[in-house]
């Protein structure tokens, strides 16, 4: 789960498993693979950050070299 915030200042965790579009027009929107979408404050750089630590944490994305997997912390 990622923290986020709606425009009115209430934060609130999403599952990023179910990201499936991130955009600005100018508001960030979020959309999920179910078709709901979230506006928040963070900038696309900040929630895409946001993702790709969560998936770094459960170990969807790891380093490799060759059939080696490398811990980077």
């Amino acid at each position: 789960m990622i923290q986020l915030t709606r425009l009115n200042g209430k934060s609130f965790s999403l599952n990023a498993l179910f990201i499936e579009v991130v955009e600005s027009f100018p508001d960030t929107t979020i959309t999920l693979t179910n078709s709901h979408k979230y506006v928040v404050k963070e900038s696309e750089q900040e929630v895409c950050k946001k993702i790709e630590l969560f998936y770094h944490k459960i170990n969807v994305l790891s380093l490799r070299k060759g059939s080696e997997v490398l811990d980077d912390e």
